[in-house]
């Protein structure tokens, strides 16, 4: 009996040797969008210093009469300014990226290596600095909220009546909310329990949540502490608002965007090409009413989370 025999035929693992595969660049999973940095007004900064004017208490020096027509009964007045202005100086976030010659000599097609690594390297800067802007000690939103204008949550879940306290303390012209993505959640599940649930807005396009026409931003650099609470703020922004505005240092050498730097640093002996990334920025809140902070806010314990930006 003759045996039959098999059709041949080239195999798909062979075929592939001849193949050019489409590569995408390196993907970060840590990139977010930032809505923060993109909301605020930048303001440039001429020498690395702002200077915030504020005037002293009006009540003590402005005095307002409705005379009616005799003028002679004006009283006399003038606005008086703090003498000890803060002054902001802006912080750097920086790093320096190494890349060997070789590797950029030989494996750069389709992607240049060097130009890969620079954009992974200046996103993580960018993160860095949203974090910096909402935790920093010194000018972050979260540490500058004056203590008059923070709030404890009711019931601890955030509800609708804990947004509206917020919006009486920040009630001329607010912008935005700003919140952990959990606490967004667990806010849009309380409306949900109450049956008023809360509308969208598309920004940038995307679609956010509101209260009261505002809309909840969201950022994971918004602290969540050890026991699940959490923290949502409520600001107004840019300077015709005397609001909270980002400062940066405009005109700088190897700028690639507004306050941020690369620069060639030199090849080593051992083929080491650096580059000098730098990122220099600050926060002003300023006054006091632009920024409020609702504190205590629980969200759910669903999982166990690991953030870098967690109270400990």
């Amino acid at each position: 009996m003759t045996a039959v025999s098999e059709p041949r035929a080239l195999s798909d693992s062979a075929a592939r040797q001849l193949a050019n595969a489409t590569k995408t660049p390196a993907q970060m999973d840590s990139i977010t969008p930032r809505w923060l940095v993109h909301l605020l007004q930048w303001v440039p900064v001429e020498a690395g210093i702002y200077r915030l004017n504020r005037v002293k208490n009006t009540d003590e020096t402005v005095n307002v009469a409705c005379p009616g027509r005799d003028e002679s009964e004006l009283p006399q007045s003038f606005v008086d300014y703090d003498e000890n202005a803060r002054e902001y100086f802006l912080n750097s976030v920086a790093t320096v990226l190494d890349v060997h010659t070789r590797v950029s000599d030989l494996y750069s097609s389709p992607y240049d290596q060097i130009a890969e690594q620079l954009r992974l390297t200046i996103e993580a800067i960018k993160e860095r600095q949203e974090g910096e802007l909402i935790n920093n000690p010194d000018y972050g939103l979260l540490t500058q909220c004056a203590p008059n204008q923070r709030i404890r949550s009711r019931t601890g879940a955030p509800t609708p009546d804990d947004l509206d306290d917020l919006l009486v303390k920040v009630w001329k012209e607010p912008s935005f909310f700003l919140a952990h993505p959990r606490a967004i959640a667990a806010f849009g599940r309380e409306c949900t329990r109450r049956g008023t649930p809360p509308p969208t807005i598309s920004m940038f396009g995307s679609q956010f949540i509101t209260w009261r026409g505002l809309p909840l931003v969201p950022s994971d650099k918004v602290p969540i502490a050890a026991d699940n609470t959490t923290s949502i703020l409520l600001m107004r922004v840019g300077e015709r608002r005397q609001g909270v505005v980002g400062l940066y240092q405009p005109g700088l050498t190897g700028e690639q965007s507004p306050g941020l730097s690369v620069r060639f640093m030199g090849i080593t002996r051992d083929a080491i090409a650096s580059y000098l990334i730098s990122l220099y920025c600050s926060l002003a809140i300023l006054t006091e009413s632009a920024l409020g902070v609702l504190d205590g806010v629980a969200v759910d314990k669903y999982h166990a989370y690991d953030d870098k930006y967690a109270k400990k």
